[in-house]
């Protein structure tokens, strides 16, 4: 979820709300500790030199059960990330911790907001000679067509 999708949805909310990816709720305490922006320049395993920006939340919760962070004061925080650290409207990662800190992408259920695991990837599959998966046929369709005269398999 870009910055401009959050705000959009933050602005439609009385109270702001995290599911974890196994139907756990961040605690209602929790604080916005960070919020920032992470570039990176990297190249793959393939030797592209690739550049990401990220927008980068830090939850965090403590012994303060009596905070309650709404969702007009967490447009101040990001108004104020947005003038002071010139964000685009980028991808945000949220960082939160569990056993280790996690990082999850965002969704948006039409009341909660939802992270989502991430999980790493290949990015030249092309060029390092991981296959591409192949798509799933039924066993019914190989019969007719693959072993037919004329088909090439033999």
């Amino acid at each position: 979820m870009k910055l401009s999708e959050f705000t959009k949805h933050l602005s439609g909310l009385t109270e702001i709300n995290f599911e974890l990816p196994d139907g756990r709720i961040v605690p209602k305490h929790f604080h916005l500790t960070e919020i920032g922006k992470i570039t990176r320049k990297f190249i793959d395993c393939g030797g592209t030199l690739r550049n990401e920006e990220k927008i980068s939340f830090q939850l965090f919760e403590a012994n303060d059960y009596d905070h309650r962070l709404h969702p007009e004061k967490i447009m101040k925080i990001i108004d104020l990330a947005k003038e002071q650290l010139s964000l685009k409207d980028s991808q945000i990662e949220v960082e939160y911790q569990l056993d280790s800190i996690s990082k999850y992408e965002l969704d948006f259920n039409g009341e909660i907001f939802l992270l989502v695991a991430t999980k790493t990837n290949c990015l030249a599959k092309d060029k390092c000679g991981i296959p591409e998966e192949k798509p799933k046929r039924r066993l019914s369709e190989l019969q007719k067509a693959a072993w037919a005269p004329g088909s090439g398999c033999c």
